[in-house]
């Protein structure tokens, strides 16, 4: 949470409260967790890398030429990976 201070909870609470904390997270807060009134730890939300879609996601966005699939591409790809034909 940008310009905010992040909530701060006791271990104890924060054992109890754990599925609370982490829906709190997964929707951009941060929570930090202490041992006697000290922070210790903060929990934030993790950024994802991809987002994985479904196949077909690609259908009417990709154009591919009339040679993609030749003999003479499949043997250039082939001869790139050193592969013997």
């Amino acid at each position: 949470m940008v310009g905010s201070a992040a909530e701060q909870f006791n271990i104890h609470d924060a054992k109890t409260n754990l599925s609370r904390i982490i829906e709190r997270v997964e929707r951009g807060e941060e929570i930090v967790i202490s041992r006697a009134g000290h922070p210790v730890a903060k929990v934030v939300p993790l950024i994802r890398r991809a987002e994985h879609r479904g196949r077909g996601s690609l259908r009417g966005r990709l154009t591919l030429g009339p040679e993609w699939d030749s003999a003479e591409t499949n043997a250039a790809i082939a001869d790139d990976f050193g592969s013997m034909q």
